[in-house]
């Protein structure tokens, strides 16, 4: 269904994470946009608003040597535009940083523990995957440690290595970013809805609306109209269209403030610490421009809840975590922790991924655009900018070719 062929067009987005949001905003920027003809509602299943899942509790990587490069080469300098044109420096804590693959040893502090939630079986982010690992330095003068990334301790340190230039890896607020994109895309109309989506309903092979259960309402059930719907509810998109490979893969996180007076230089370390016993573990750490650290654990498989707001936090895993990063660094081993919290990533049950595109098998005017792993915040702009041309485009993709994530290669 193009926008040539309607007078009227409601476009239904199901899931107020950063897909969603970012699609929303994409929608509402497009040239062929207008409130007369064009009515955009993003459909959120948690009570407490949008960005409750990965969206407000990820790390915020934007990296250039992120994957898949198809969709990687259009959200890079999307985020680059979108910082410059909307003040994301302040917004939501844009900023290019130093990001690099950090090993050594870490001191003894107790039961460090493994970071894996209580119930699941270890599985990796795989962040870094494409990245070898490197010899250790037969030198201390060969470990590679930049001069301001002085919070974590020279004499632990094996090895230090950059994983791109200067100008290769950013970083966002990840929450911050997500509400922002939807602020800005309400100003132009967009509107946000409150309730748990339960199916995408059509008539003659074309999406006619979205029923959900309106918790507002006394749980009353309620249909959307919509011309188009997107499906961007991450790792519960299946719970909407059972057949997409898509399986949930949960991450715990902790937010570390450092002691007043301690500035925390811009690095993002992906490390390997080798703890005392024989035994390692790889936290990702993240400074951000408000002198908070985020740091996050593995992942591991266990069973997604029926919504957002009932995530289970184990918090012997956040505190394996904390014990982790405060086995190499004093500054956040004396640093006050403010948040204990876990996510569910979706992650494409047959390998590659994210999905992007129209699910025409299924139904005209359904798009899919979920299955982006830890890389969503990082591709979210460039799968908003390819829906939205899809939409409002006469289901032309301006910006990419992206044959290779479209849902007929993934849906059976």
């Amino acid at each position: 269904m193009s926008m040539d062929k309607v007078e009227q067009c409601n476009i239904v987005v199901i899931g107020g994470g950063i897909i969603g949001c970012s699609t929303a905003y994409y929608l509402s920027r497009h040239p062929s946009y207008s409130t007369s003809t064009t009515n955009i509602i993003v459909l959120e299943a948690s009570a407490n608003g949008v960005a409750q899942g990965a969206s407000g509790k990820a790390g915020g990587l934007i990296a250039k040597w992120a994957y898949p490069r198809e969709i990687v080469d259009i959200s890079f300098p999307e985020h680059v535009k979108l910082a410059e044109e909307h003040n994301g420096a302040e917004r939501w804590g844009w900023r290019f940083v130093g990001c690099g693959s950090w090993e050594g040893e870490g001191e003894a502090l107790g039961e460090s523990g493994s970071g894996v939630g209580k119930g699941g079986k270890r599985k990796s982010l795989e962040k870094t995957l494409g990245f070898g690992a490197t010899a250790a330095p037969e030198s201390r003068a060969d470990k590679g440690l930049p001069d301001d990334l002085t919070w974590v301790k020279e004499e632990l340190t094996t090895s230090y290595s950059p994983m791109s230039g200067p100008d290769g890896t950013a970083q966002v607020h990840p929450y911050l970013f997500t509400t922002s994109m939807l602020d800005l895309a309400k100003e132009k109309g967009v509107q946000l809805v409150k309730g748990t989506a339960i199916s995408v309903e059509q008539v003659d092979h074309h999406v006619t609306g979205v029923t959900y259960r309106d918790w507002s309402d006394s749980g009353c059930i309620k249909t959307l109209p919509a011309t188009h719907v997107v499906l961007s509810a991450g790792a519960w998109s299946p719970s909407i269209i059972p057949s997409l490979p898509i399986a949930a893969t949960r991450a715990h996180s902790v937010t570390i403030r450092p002691k007043a007076g301690v500035t925390i230089s811009p690095y993002v370390l992906f490390t390997e610490i080798l703890l005392p016993h024989s035994l390692s573990a790889s936290p990702e750490i993240y400074a951000r421009p408000d002198n908070e650290v985020y740091v996050c654990g593995p992942g591991d498989d266990s069973i997604l809840p029926g919504n957002v707001d009932d995530v289970e936090i184990d918090l012997a895993a956040c505190q394996s975590i904390i014990n982790q990063v405060a086995s190499i660094s004093q500054e956040l081993r004396e640093g006050a922790v403010d948040k204990r919290q876990a996510c569910f990533l979706p992650v494409v049950r047959t390998g590659g991924g994210p999905i992007i595109g129209e699910a025409d098998k299924i139904a005209k005017g359904l798009y899919i655009a979920a299955g982006h792993t830890c890389w969503g915040i990082c591709n979210a702009p460039g799968t908003a900018k390819v829906i939205a041309e899809l939409i409002m485009g006469r289901r032309k993709a301006r910006s990419g070719n992206l044959t290779k994530l479209a849902p007929s290669r993934f849906l059976e």
